[in-house]
């Protein structure tokens, strides 16, 4: 391999392994980038890397955030059982976090002078060290040098919501699809493509995993539908956006942190968790809202904070679906009026708003909206507002900047999860 040409984008990764198969001079490897096509990326190199070695006796796997640098210094210079070559995989190595959680390995200035003079002449002949992360800092000297020795593959995805960033995350979607479709002999229509992406966002995980129940799903049908997609995936209350959610709408801050680093950890990109606080802040404001009209006199009974299931049942769930009746009219209103005169769309019907317009989505259901109308008084109006211009500030902070957006909203998270004095 050529000096200055060893970064390979994870999309160009399987048109390299045959000159990758040739060469016998590589020592290190870094594998960046979004967690579930670093993954993939290393199950494909490791038997590239093995020449046909066996797993059992020429593979070590090192957890990077429990596995000092000293550990791996020694993993890398101790030869395998049989003295044939050896893999030595360093998974979530911390090599550009500046933060990391009480528990995990943090590496040290000293520690990373270590790993460079390992990279650089410390790993024997027939050994190979391979490093994933994150996201790289392309800055650091570590960086480079594996550059330069070694070989970098680059699984970075694009997190933003401009139009060629959510194309290129829809291209990984589909690659991930088609390998896992291929191997069943099924087809998924475009469609239901497009509804289960609307369902799982930009979470390769998250969408692979579904893919694998709709296979089970579906049994000896060869086509997975829209319908199969509405009867499999969806969001229930073990949903761990749910969960993050409610801790959020309870002020419980440590909770709320706990279960955000978590969802980092599993590979969830802030922005789709930002998405969900907007969701989350626009629900609030919409109850509140309403609430706050009510409190003009329109309604009776006791105060909603005291408020029982039955008695909300009975005396406020009406006077919500009405409203509810009322703001899809006054919708499906102002839609046909943009659409009046406007040759391009005659013939089409308004398109029915979506249901996150809606105070009770399911009517049917009463005690979610309950609860939601409930932890609505846990926020004062200036509370929210305050909320959601905080959120749109970041979302372009993120986009146009690339500000921190962990730190944002763990921020977000703390600054709203604060429990004033009069609440």
């Amino acid at each position: 391999m050529a000096t200055g040409k060893n970064l390979v984008p994870y999309k160009a990764l399987a048109g390299a392994l045959d000159a990758l198969s040739k060469d016998d001079t590589l020592r290190t490897v870094l594998i960046c980038g979004e967690s579930f096509l670093v993954r993939k990326a290393l199950d494909t190199l490791v038997p590239i890397l093995l020449k046909g070695e066996s797993k059992q006796f020429g593979f070590d796997v090192l957890d990077g955030k429990t596995t000092s640098v000293g550990d791996i210094c020694e993993q890398a210079g101790t030869f395998s059982f049989l003295g044939t070559r050896k893999v030595i995989a360093v998974k979530n190595a911390p090599l550009f976090s500046a933060n990391t959680p009480a528990g995990e390995i943090r590496y040290s200035e000293n520690d990373l002078q270590i790993l460079i003079r390992l990279v650089e002449s410390g790993i024997p002949d027939n050994h190979v060290l391979v490093f994933t992360t994150d996201s790289p800092d392309r800055r650091k000297k570590i960086y480079n040098l594996i550059l330069e020795h070694g070989l970098v593959v680059d699984c970075s995805v694009a997190t933003g919501a401009r139009k060629a960033d959510i194309e290129e995350q829809q291209a990984v979607l589909g690659d991930i699809s088609r390998q896992i479709l291929l191997k069943s002999g099924k087809q998924m229509a475009p469609d239901a493509f497009a509804a289960l992406v609307e369902q799982t966002g930009f979470n390769p995980d998250l969408f692979a995993n579904a893919i694998e129940k709709l296979l089970a799903y579906t049994g000896n049908r060869n086509r997975i539908s829209v319908a199969d997609i509405a009867a499999v995936v969806h969001k229930d209350k073990k949903d761990p956006i749910f969960t993050l959610t409610n801790a959020v709408m309870d002020r419980d801050v440590s909770k709320a942190l706990t279960l955000f680093s978590g969802l980092l950890s599993d590979g969830f990109h802030p922005l789709q968790i930002l998405k969900t606080f907007e969701n989350l802040i626009r629900k609030l404001l919409a109850i509140k809202c309403f609430t706050t009209g009510l409190n003009t006199g329109r309604a009776g009974g006791p105060p909603l904070k005291h408020m029982q299931f039955n008695t909300f049942k009975q005396m406020l769930l009406p006077v919500i679906t009405d409203w509810d009746a009322n703001t899809l009219k006054a919708n499906e209103e102002n839609i046909s009026l943009f659409k009046a005169g406007d040759d391009k769309n005659k013939g089409k019907s308004a398109r029915v708003p979506a249901n996150d317009l809606l105070l009770a989505p399911n009517p049917k259901n009463p005690y979610p909206i309950f609860q939601n109308f409930l932890k609505s008084e846990n926020f004062a109006l200036e509370e929210l507002t305050c909320a959601i211009d905080a959120l749109a500030d970041l979302d372009y902070r993120i986009k146009s900047s690339g500000a921190d957006a962990a730190a944002g909203l763990e921020n977000f998270i703390m600054a709203l999860c604060r429990k004033p004095e009069n609440l």
